[in-house]
């Protein structure tokens, strides 16, 4: 996690010493506070973004006509409860990464910075969010995979009741699949850490030539609709850049298909759907994503001066 090569000298664990020195509980809190209510507000539009993501035209699958047609079809068949399928693991999943990204991600700033007042370059923003992305994922991604499987129980499957819930999902994968299993989607969420870089680091850059316009300080605190207004144009850029690894990952962690690793996705994606194939869901997860960043944020950034500076 060496971001500035040679840094003061320090050996490899010296440099994770220093990083470990900079986390605060509180950015923890804000982070998984935002993360929660935002997941809450918007999880019916997660599970019609990933019916739509893997939408292959396997008969099993139900056939929607669009985002609304979705939504009344799952209401109709299984009510409020239907719409909700796989919120408890999104609920967690989404609180523990929106607080541990935000836990690492402030912890490498501070770090990079060392003290010193200079702002972060928009590299120096990329590698740091990269970097929080990474051990995020790694500690979160079983909890995605069964926020999938639970989402794909279709009324229409004789299996639908495969999972009975979070923990039942994830005790069942890891019996069958094994700890392979729980990491299936691991790859192209990798690549999918590039998405949350690409969002702080535009997130980052908005807000300092927004204060560069308006001639104020640099460690000014924005309002609620300057907030809201760069969490939005921030995810919105992101997303555009990124969104084909989610269709790739959803598709890695359905229960209904099999494919050979990460290459048999892609391949078999375009040979029978074409480039239009990778951006399947594209409209209601954008629909989702930028009121929820928009929540996520502002909860953060409230929450986390409440807690860091209570004055």
């Amino acid at each position: 996690m060496n971001m500035n090569a040679g840094h003061d000298g320090k050996s490899f664990p010296g440099h994770i010493q220093q990083v470990f020195r900079q986390m605060k509980v509180e950015n923890l809190i804000a982070g998984l506070t935002g993360g929660v209510l935002s997941t809450l507000v918007v999880h019916p539009l997660d599970l019609v973004k990933i019916r739509f993501a893997v939408s292959d035209g396997l008969e099993l699958r139900p056939k929607y006509n669009g985002i609304l047609h979705c939504m009344k079809s799952v209401w109709q068949q299984e009510g409020l409860r239907g719409l909700y399928q796989g919120v408890t693991p999104n609920v967690w999943g989404a609180g523990a990464s929106w607080g541990l990204y935000f836990f690492f991600y402030e912890a490498i700033k501070a770090y990079v910075k060392d003290g010193h007042q200079t702002e972060l370059s928009a590299t120096q923003h990329l590698v740091s969010a990269a970097e929080a992305g990474i051990l995020t994922l790694t500690l979160t991604n079983p909890i995605w995979v069964t926020k999938t499987r639970l989402v794909l129980q279709y009324s229409s499957d004789p299996t639908r009741k495969q999972y009975k819930g979070m923990l039942d999902a994830l005790v069942k994968i890891y019996r069958t699949e094994g700890v392979s299993g729980l990491y299936k989607g691991y790859v192209p969420g990798l690549f999918g850490t590039s998405h949350g870089a690409l969002q702080f680091m535009a997130y980052e850059q908005l807000k300092r030539r927004y204060k560069r316009y308006k001639t104020v300080p640099s460690d000014a605190k924005l309002n609620t609709l300057e907030n809201i207004t760069t969490a939005a144009l921030s995810k919105i850029f992101a997303v555009g850049m990124t969104y084909p690894y989610q269709v790739v990952r959803a598709r890695l962690q359905d229960q209904h298909n099999t494919y050979n690793g990460m290459v048999d996705v892609i391949r078999r994606t375009w040979r029978n759907e074409g480039a239009i194939g990778f951006y399947k869901g594209i409209i209601p997860n954008l629909i989702r994503v930028t009121p929820a960043s928009c929540i996520t944020f502002v909860v953060y950034e409230n929450v986390s001066r409440l807690l860091l500076d209570p004055r």
